[in-house]
Formats: structure tokens, C-alpha cells, sequence
């Protein structure tokens, strides 16, 4: 079934864009929820995401684990679409 494209010119996008910013209405969630957020999401100062960087021996044994890792799902795959192939 062939599905038509339809392009729209730049005066229907601001249309539509002008008709979608007056129907959505911006709304404020409580503060109560963005003071448990802010508590929630703590990023790390610079000097603890330096020292993190500098500990090359765990960044090894990270890249190590996700090579790792990788090996043994594309090992899995390639087992599993042959065992595929071979039944059909």
C-alpha cells in the first residue's frame, strides 16, 4: 500500500505551531515534587568526577566489563542465528 507524504509549507508549520501554543497551556508541577527532585538528582562536584577519571584502574576494569560483556551477547547471537538458519 503506497502512503502519500505530505509536506506542509512554512505558513501551515506556523499555523500549527501558533494553534498548538495556544491550546497547550503550560503548567507548574508543585513545588513539593521539584524540592524532592532537586534532593534526588545530585551531580558530583568537579573535583570528584576528576578523581574518578584519574582512577585508571577501575575505567580499565569498566572497559574491560563492557567488552566483556559484548563478546558474550554477540556470541549468543551469532549461536543463536545459526541454529536458526540451520532449522529452516
Amino acid at each position: 500500500m503506497n502512503k502519500l507524504k505530505t509536506t506542509l509549507s512554512d505558513d501551515q508549520l506556523s499555523a500549527l505551531e501558533a494553534h498548538l501554543a495556544g491550546t497547550l497551556k503550560p503548567v507548574t508541577p508543585p513545588m513539593e515534587i521539584v524540592q524532592r527532585l532537586r534532593n534526588r538528582i545530585h551531580f558530583p562536584e568537579r573535583q570528584v568526577i576528576v578523581l574518578r577519571l584519574r582512577d585508571w584502574q577501575r575505567m580499565f576494569l569498566v572497559f574491560g566489563g563492557v567488552m566483556s560483556g559484548m563478546l558474550v551477547m554477540i556470541t549468543v547471537a551469532r549461536a543463536f542465528f545459526y541454529l536458526m538458519r540451520r532449522h529452516m
